[in-house]
């Protein structure tokens, strides 16, 4: 075994050469040289250190010439003591570094002996674990395969049961040779099952169905709302501003005056009133002109939405049905502390941005510079949900995911550190980040992104200045992420592809939301997956 040792580097040599082979890890008058030859060759120092160091103290000699005037040969001499008292010192030192050294050395050898073993036990570790994670594959795929078969397994039973009850009344008298022939028809309808959900979703983005507009839609944040600014937005192809009137409270106007068509957000707000850059008209929250500077006073409005403020959030109502009475809660669950609200312009359908909030099974291919870095690819990944419900978890992700209609979708995301995965539900993990997505549809190609996100972990993040402006950038670097393909696909789909051509078991919180919005454009009385 080879043996490892160290000498410390001096100015001077302390040894003659020897056969052994020296590897200099430190520069300079003073370094650390790592010595390899066979165990039990270390050369001994111990007699060019005797006659190194073996100096006899030289103070006994110093002459006694205190109170005395010096002639320069005295001088000389006392210099010279001095001399040689300072070299006598300095050998001591460097003797006494030289002993703790070795013991170091005596301390550190038995561990350089072990360096192999310790290197063999890694690198059988290392396998185990390949083979480890062979085997967890392996189980996810028999996991598969039990499920599908279990799901076959029902769908026959269903099928015999219904064929049983048809029959009852009817068959009781049959042939066995007629009950052969019945039990090959059932399991010919069993390979058949029913045929795949298909989704067409081609071709240049039509205009919003009016059924659309009867919702609730948050399109702001109260805290981006001040009492004397404004915010002018996109919504449904139509322009608006939003701004707080004398009680405080919000309105939404629409964004041209009525006078010449100038942009109101262009001028500014007076008094609760927001006033046009142009000729001074002043309008209200509810739209009407309450001043005409410079001429009579006329009886003009324009129109203005119901607006309503609630959980720190502006929502307006842009459809002709009236309001519902209540409005849904957006906050996140108890204990969540909010930690950043960001507001972004995306140009994307906002249709397509909520395909791609909804699927989480794309985050191991798509957010390797962010959030699922590190991640491992599953053999599987499921959306497991209610028969009728917009919301569930994903396995094997410890996230739990409900698209809210008409374009919210929240998330709560079980986490232990930054882009590391714990536990296989969310209950099993310690800490968590709740998100909210709201997509608003500005216009067929740009969505109004409104972002929230929450912790329950780390409340002193909340006071750090500027950390609002890290949330945005690490926002944005996963929006980068997403919108290079899902900018792609709009390509496509204006081009006339289908963006729906074959969905798969991981896709269904994505097809239950294009079930939801086919529905509410073609006017059903009943939306699927209501509560």
């Amino acid at each position: 075994m080879t043996a490892i040792t160290t000498a410390l580097s001096l100015p001077f040599s302390l040894c003659r050469s020897t056969k052994s082979y020296t590897r200099k890890y430190v520069k300079g008058s003073f370094g650390v040289f790592a010595v390899y030859g066979e165990e039990g060759g270390m050369p001994d120092k111990t007699s060019s250190w005797l006659t190194l160091f073996n100096v006899e103290d030289p103070r006994s000699k110093v002459p006694q010439i205190k109170g005395r005037f010096l002639d320069a040969n005295q001088a000389l001499q006392v210099a010279r003591y001095d001399l040689q008292y300072c070299d006598w010192r300095a050998r001591q030192d460097v003797l006494t570094i030289m002993l703790l050294h070795e013991r170091v050395v005596e301390v550190l050898n038995p561990l350089a002996r072990e360096y192999k073993s310790i290197g063999t036990m890694k690198k059988e570790l290392a396998e185990l674990q390949g083979e480890l994670s062979q085997a967890h594959n392996q189980v996810h795929i028999s996991e598969a395969r039990v499920s599908a078969a279990l799901d076959k397994l029902a769908y026959m039973e269903e099928l015999v049961n219904d064929r049983l009850l048809q029959e009852r009344s009817t068959a009781e008298s049959d042939c066995p040779s007629s009950s052969a022939s019945t039990s090959t028809a059932l399991l010919d309808t069993v390979k058949s099952k029913q045929p795949r959900r298909t989704l067409s979703v081609s071709g240049p983005v039509q205009d919003y169905s009016s059924r659309l507009k009867n919702f609730w839609y948050p399109v702001a944040f109260s805290a981006d709302l001040k009492d004397d600014t404004m915010l002018p937005i996109d919504c449904f192809e139509q322009p608006w501003v939003i701004f707080r009137g004398n009680d405080g409270k919000p309105g939404c106007v629409q964004n041209t005056c009525a006078h010449r068509a100038c942009p109101l957000d262009l001028g500014s707000v007076k008094e609760g009133r927001i006033q046009c850059p142009y000729h001074g008209w002043e309008y209200s929250t509810d739209g009407k002109c309450e001043k005409m500077p410079s001429t009579r006073l006329l009886n003009v409005k324009i129109k203005a939405l119901p607006c309503f403020e609630q959980e720190g959030m502006i929502w307006i109502w842009p459809g002709n049905d009236p309001p519902a009475a209540t409005l849904p809660s957006l906050l996140p669950p108890s204990g969540f502390q909010i930690h950043a609200e960001i507001v972004m312009e995306l140009p994307v359908e906002h249709g397509l941005l909520l395909d791609n909030l909804l699927d989480l099974a794309h985050a191991p291919f798509t957010h390797t510079s962010t959030f699922a870095k590190g991640w491992s690819v599953p053999s599987l990944v499921k959306f497991l949900t209610p028969a009728s419900g917009l919301q569930g978890y994903w396995d094997p992700y410890p996230i739990d995911m409900e698209f809210r209609p008409p374009c919210m979708v929240l998330s709560t995301i079980g986490i232990s550190k930054p882009g590391k995965l714990e536990g296989q539900s969310t209950k099993q993990c310690s800490t968590h980040l709740h998100q909210l997505h709201v997509c608003l549809p500005a216009s067929r190609h740009k969505t109004r992104l409104l972002y929230r996100m929450s912790l329950d972990f780390a409340p002193l993040l909340k006071h750090i200045p500027f950390m609002q402006y890290v949330w945005r950038h690490f926002a944005e670097q996963v929006l980068n992420e997403d919108l290079r393909l899902v900018l792609g696909q709009q390509d496509h789909m204006l081009n006339g592809a289908n963006i729906w051509n074959l969905p798969v078991s991981y896709d269904k919180l994505g097809v239950r939301y294009r079930i939801w919005r086919d529905a509410v454009d073609s006017g059903a009385k009943h939306l699927p997956f209501s509560k």
